[in-house]
């Protein structure tokens, strides 16, 4: 997860023992060799950086890695090219036994039960206003002070919706860059002829529009932090520059000749495994280096359900001015799989509140979103009762129809500036690009 210095003081902590492992090589070019995991992880391929370094040319950069968990040891394939096999069945993620053979490309490896692993824990179910009781989240909240404090480059991997960027904005705000600013570059944002200006800037004239000079996000951030979310949509012709602004910590603005100092520390997010994506070439293999000083990696949130009933209670609490959510509700939606992670839970409870209609929620136990279905006609009260509508079509016109209102007000009321208005109304500004996108709203990004 993360470099095992970077841990709270013990006080703030509680340990955990969970089962340790060995990876010996059987055959291969590497017969022999054997490494015993220090931390949770271990992670095997033949590039320099992995804990197992293999020289079997049919092995990839990075070709999978095995996790020790309360469950058992999780193992991983990384997308490689000739895939990870055990006994004859190619595996993409799956738990390993005590005595099981990995076969990948010529070479065969044994996993053995080895001597406890210990984990620290915090004792504490939150980090700034990130929340989670989750023993893989106090894993997490574990290392982020010391994490905060340094001025390391953090990159944060997870699916979408699992709160990576509240976690940046957290350790932004513990961090001793809290009074600077915390700028955000969506990669997903911004059209790729444009991306270079964004994070650098530019002068007037450097290409056609640019009819003055504008600021990048790397100066803007000055004293504080820039925040690269979705850095995997990179493209791949500013993946040197990047690396270059990083490694020389200077930046040229487009069409410019100076060069920027830069003073920001950097915090990168991407839903995609880097590991993965270097592997195919996609994300050039130096960039991950110099960004993977310290990685977290944010678990699906149905892979932590002990947090849906904190995280509902927030939620709940925040949109009703401290009420409880009744039990009913709370037992509905620990059942579910929430494929949307945290943002889709918020949403669920917000359209629930809104709607005065738990049904929206528990209709759809143990699934995923409600189905879509098309609305049949104008709603939200300004047509009568019709019986001849579903409840649920009814419902969700309904909602489309205040979701419209609610987004048009807010944009008018920051100008379409889409970080106001998300900052404002405390949303991610994914989701509200989203809804706006849905709905035929503009923005700006300043």
């Amino acid at each position: 997860m993360a470099r095992s210095d970077l841990t709270l003081p013990a006080e703030n902590l509680i340990e955990q023992s969970i089962d340790g492992f060995s990876l010996v090589v059987r055959t291969g070019p590497d017969a022999s060799k054997r490494v015993t995991a220090s931390g949770a992880e271990l992670s095997i391929g033949t590039d320099p950086s992995n804990d197992l370094v293999l020289t079997d040319p049919r092995v990839s950069r990075h070709h999978f890695s095995i996790t020790a968990t309360q469950k058992g040891f999780l193992l991983r394939d990384l997308g490689s090219r000739n895939g990870t096999w055990i006994s004859g069945t190619n595996v993409e993620t799956g738990y390993v036994s005590d005595g099981a053979t990995i076969e990948v490309g010529h070479t065969a490896l044994r996993l053995e039960k080895d001597r406890a692993i210990t984990e620290a824990l915090s004792v504490e179910p939150s980090f700034g206003d990130v929340l989670g009781s989750s023993e893989a989240m106090r894993r997490i909240f574990a290392v982020l002070p010391r994490v905060a404090a340094s001025e390391s480059t953090v990159l944060i991997e997870g699916e979408t919706g699992t709160g990576k960027g509240l976690i940046a904005q957290a350790i932004h705000r513990k961090s001793a860059r809290a009074a600077g600013p915390f700028v955000v570059l969506d990669c997903t944002a911004i059209p790729p002829t444009l991306v270079e200006s964004e994070l650098f800037g530019h002068v007037a004239g450097a290409f056609t529009g640019a009819a003055r000079d504008r600021t990048g996000a790397f100066e803007l951030a000055k004293g504080g932090t820039i925040f690269i979310d979705e850095i995997g949509e990179l493209p791949s012709e500013m993946q040197p520059k990047l690396l270059r602004a990083l490694e020389e910590r200077t930046v040229k603005p487009v069409g410019g000749t100076r060069r920027v100092e830069l003073d920001c520390r950097v915090i990168a997010a991407t839903n995609r495994d880097l590991r993965a994506e270097v592997n195919e070439g996609t994300f050039r293999a130096d960039l991950f280096y110099r960004l993977n000083v310290v990685r977290l990696r944010v678990p699906p949130l149905r892979a932590r359900r002990d947090d849906v009933i904190v995280l509902a209670k927030h939620f709940y609490a925040e949109l009703t001015g401290g009420k409880a959510p009744p039990a009913v509700l709370l037992s509905s939606l620990v059942r579910q799989s929430w494929p949307g992670n945290v943002r889709e839970l918020r949403g669920a409870i917000e359209r629930a509140l809104l709607l005065e209609d738990l049904g929206s929620v528990l209709d759809d136990a143990g699934g995923g979103p409600p189905t879509e279905r098309a609305p049949a006609a104008p709603a939200m009260g300004s047509r009568g009762f019709d019986p001849s509508i579903a409840f649920r079509e009814a419902k969700a016109e309904a909602t489309a129809e205040w979701e419209r209102w609610y987004t048009g007000e807010l944009m008018r009321h920051c100008e379409g500036n889409l970080s106001k208005a998300s900052r404002i109304v405390q949303m991610d500004r994914s989701y509200l690009r989203a809804l706006l996108k849905k709905h035929g709203g503009g923005t700006t990004e300043d």
